[in-house]
């Protein structure tokens, strides 16, 4: 009997030890995909010159994996019905290596734009999907922990896989830089079809259960809340270089290294609410848009010192850090389907993100970079009373 249990034992372990290699491999899929999607940002000028396209125009290699991520990430779930998710996500991340190796190897634009087409379906579909794992692969009490492994892959795209990527085609060749993501997407494809258990759809997703989502009012705010943070975020931070500068006489020799501390500021955050978020699911985002409120609407009064401009940075990068494990967590706490949820919020967060950047561009020209933090700050103020006005009860009971 002893054998038998000690045996059991065993077997358990090494089942868990198996099943958090599989939460690793999802995260490093994430890794890869954000910052494919973001990479371009650091070589535009080195795409343009070598595709003999003006930068607007390059500027295209991030507005359209952005926009086609934010359809696919509803309707692929939707087109795939009960396909095993292991199966769709070993699939995506093979695709991606091929959209990275076509990339590599394109000689006009419009390949080069064809490809990172095939990037944003593998980011919208891969997230919709990923949001949802982690009550799957652990135990539940492991959840939020597992949660915030899996969303850490966001942050860390922004403190390592951008500035990497970016410092490789900057001291190679931009096709390299693409190159190299295929290479580590292969591996990462390998590494979901051997690690992922079998992950047959509970439910297949119709574009009915996406409607359905919204009889829940806790998914109605936590969307609506997304829409509001997200923008309110991207309105602004698009334009955080010259703001640092501007507003707070940064040099902009160092405002690469506090961007890098921004991205690390941000993977701190996203692991601390991934705890808190389990726990206080409602108080942990309540707080979201309250910090960054102060954060943004503090900062033309008091950036103006370079070391509290710094402070205040900070703080925003933390805060934003946590949001998508925060909101995420109080969407699945308050969704009908889980897999449905995720998707539609992917889409928010994915299109939210163009909606700022645009909207920010506009603001900027007509009021200044003091006008956008301020009505940035305004969008934070306006989600934090939409939350406060929500019942808790919306999301589920506390656990402490």
């Amino acid at each position: 009997m002893t054998q038998d249990t000690a045996s059991q034992t065993a077997a358990r372990a090494t089942t868990e030890k198996r099943d958090w290699l599989g939460v690793g491999a999802v995260m490093v899929g994430i890794f890869l995909l954000v910052t494919a999607e973001q990479l371009p940002i650091g070589l535009l000028s080195q795409v343009a010159d070598s595709l003999a396209v003006t930068p607007g125009i390059a500027g295209l290699l991030i507005t359209v994996p952005g926009v086609v991520a934010a359809f696919s990430a509803p309707l692929l779930p939707v087109a795939v019905g009960r396909l095993n998710r292991r199966w769709l996500l070993t699939g995506l991340m093979a695709l991606m290596t091929l959209a990275s190796l076509l990339g590599a190897l394109a000689d006009d634009f419009i390949t080069l734009l064809a490809t990172r087409v095939l990037v944003g379906i593998c980011i919208g579909g891969f997230w919709a999907i990923a949001g949802g794992l982690a009550s799957r692969l652990v135990a539940l009490p492991q959840v939020p922990r597992a949660m915030s492994m899996i969303f850490s892959g966001v942050a860390g795209a922004a403190v390592l896989g951008v500035p990497a990527g970016t410092w490789l085609g900057e001291h190679t060749d931009w096709r390299i830089a693409f190159g190299s993501l295929a290479g580590l997407s292969l591996l990462v494809t390998l590494a979901l079809w051997q690690l992922l258990p079998s992950l047959p759809a509970r439910e297949p997703v119709r574009l009915s259960n996406l409607a359905d989502q919204f009889a829940s009012r806790g998914v109605r705010v936590g969307v609506a809340v997304t829409t509001l943070i997200v923008i309110g975020h991207f309105s602004a931070y698009t334009f955080i270089s010259p703001i640092l500068q501007d507003i707070a006489g940064i040099p902009l020799a160092s405002i690469s290294a506090l961007l890098l501390c921004y991205g690390a500021a941000g993977l701190l955050g996203n692991f601390f609410a991934g705890s808190a978020a389990g726990r206080r699911p409602y108080a942990t985002v309540l707080a979201i848009p309250l910090l960054l409120a102060t954060a943004t609407l503090a900062f033309p009064l008091l950036g103006h010192q370079p070391p509290l401009a710094i402070g205040l940075l900070m703080l925003w990068g933390a805060v934003f850090g946590s949001i998508s494990v925060s909101l995420q967590t109080w969407i699945l706490k308050s969704a009908r389907n889980s897999e449905a949820a995720t998707a539609l919020m992917a889409f928010v967060f994915n299109l939210s993100i163009g909606i700022g950047a645009m909207a920010g561009g506009q603001v900027v020209d007509a009021t200044g970079l003091s006008g956008v933090l301020l009505c940035s700050g305004a969008l934070f103020v306006v989600a934090a009373v939409l939350v406060a006005g929500t019942p808790s009860r919306v999301v589920g009971p506390s656990r402490d």
